[in-house]
């Protein structure tokens, strides 16, 4: 079903959120999201799992004149997504996220999600197994949590009406820096560009089922 929200349209139609996204190149201009709507964007992307329900990911929204302008030649690659979107979004994941989990885990006891003594276990079997974890092994886990809040966040905005596209292609070891975040701590997954296409996205082919699956 889909509903009109302003300009543009809402849905919860499941083939043609998933079945129809595009990785879109160019973006309306003109179109601009707010920070409310942005905020609930990300607020319903954040609903993705992750292991032990951590939530490593981290999210810069450049959606400023100014902001634009600094990251473009960090995605040189991606100028025109850079300019034309409403906003990048850079998804990060926090390799220190470890000092939310008493945050996370408390709060899921008080809202009743959790009992405590399920809690204290959690705690004390855990955190020293992730305090132990090399730095390979951490990125391993944060990167897979990441990237499937990244699939969901765009899944989510096209729900709410807007094109994105995923991007690799800038200068990951400066954009926590240029930013002003610890690029130690903070280490780059993707961006997402997000706007109104200003002009659709080419279908793609897939390989069959038969390709990519084996039954066992």
């Amino acid at each position: 079903m889909s509903t009109i929200t302003g300009k543009y349209h809402t849905t919860n139609d499941f083939n043609e959120i998933v079945l129809e996204r595009r990785s879109v190149k160019a973006y309306d201009p003109e179109v601009k999201i707010s920070r409310e709507e942005m905020s609930e964007i990300l607020a319903e992307a954040s609903r993705a799992p992750s292991a032990i329900n951590m939530q490593p990911w981290r999210f810069l929204v450049i959606d400023s004149a100014e902001g634009k302008e600094k990251l473009a030649p960090l995605a040189s690659f991606n100028q025109t997504q850079a300019l034309t979107s409403s906003a990048v979004i850079a998804v990060f994941y926090d390799a220190n996220n470890i000092e939310y989990m008493e945050e996370i885990f408390g709060k899921s006891v008080e809202l009743g999600y959790m009992p405590r003594e399920v809690m204290d276990m959690q705690l004390q079997q855990v955190k020293p197994y992730y305090a132990a974890m090399s730095a390979s092994e951490l990125r391993d886990v944060n990167l897979i949590d990441s990237s499937l809040i990244s699939m969901q966040l765009m899944l989510v905005a096209r729900a709410h009406g807007y094109d994105t596209n995923p991007m690799a292609g800038y200068e990951k070891d400066k954009i926590a820096e240029a930013f002003g975040l610890d690029k130690d701590r903070f280490q780059p997954v993707m961006l997402i560009s997000i706007g109104k296409a200003a002009k659709e996205g080419y279908p793609s082919y897939r390989l069959p089922v038969e390709t990519i699956t084996t039954w066992a």
